[in-house]
């Protein structure tokens, strides 16, 4: 079947691509990393009470990140499938699990703000232990966005190499992709990945940024995302 004017989903799809990056950057980068110390429970609990709204919106955040992620994996899928049919399924069934795995964990992010704000909720439990689920069930949610990213490292290997071959799109976007996806596999074992961050980080956020500017800015080749399609249709 036609695909639509492919060069302006390629450009939605960077449209929704950048809020998916925006997201993250206000939910783990403002948000996360200012009011959240995974040294210090107390410390960790009077700045979320003491920044209700912000860690709110950090949520809110999340929530609009992981979305925006969801819109980008169907218009990616619609754009490779021409490709592989198979492989640009199973790059969208990988995204879809990290999504859902990802999202569910994101619920143990907000949890503990009830928590600390309904302490006669659990009736005999301290103050301080309090302030120690609150700490728990942030972790829990934190080891469940590293296994949604080793999920996202999947779908970034197949994903990279659909476009490597699609000859639409620019073969070293295809290989930003794929060593960007490298370093998401990581987190297959999250205590490496942590520890690796720095190295996975760097690659990725340069594969996301030339992959954003590209979709944006030019799209596809639609002649030759024509041939492809007529090709996988014959």
């Amino acid at each position: 079947m036609k695909t639509e004017s492919p060069r302006l989903l390629a450009r939605l799809a960077g449209v929704f691509f950048l809020l998916t990056i925006l997201g993250a950057i206000v939910a783990q980068g403002v948000v996360s990393e200012t009011l959240i110390n995974f040294r210090d429970a107390a410390a960790t609990a009077n700045n979320i009470l003491a920044n209700r709204g912000v860690f709110q919106v950090g949520f809110t955040a999340y929530l609009i990140e992981m979305s925006c992620q969801l819109v980008t994996a169907a218009l990616m899928y619609r754009l490779l499938r021409p490709v592989n049919p198979t492989l640009a399924l199973v790059m969208l069934l990988f995204e879809m699990m990290a999504i859902v795995v990802k999202t569910s964990a994101r619920v143990l992010f907000i949890t503990p703000l009830w928590v600390l704000s309904n302490p006669n909720a659990l009736g005999g439990v301290s103050t301080e232990q309090l302030q120690s689920i609150a700490l728990v069930l942030l972790r829990i949610n934190d080891d469940g966005a590293a296994t949604a990213t080793a999920l996202f490292g999947f779908s970034a290997m197949l994903g990279g190499y659909l476009v490597f071959r699609s000859t639409f799109l620019p073969r070293w976007l295809g290989v930003l992709a794929m060593i960007s996806g490298l370093g998401w596999l990581t987190f297959l074992y999250p205590s490496v990945g942590r520890s690796l961050f720095i190295f996975v980080i760097i690659p990725a956020l340069t594969a996301s940024a030339a992959k954003i500017l590209w979709l944006i800015v030019f799209g596809v080749n639609e002649e030759k995302f024509r041939a492809v399609e007529a090709g996988a249709e014959a």
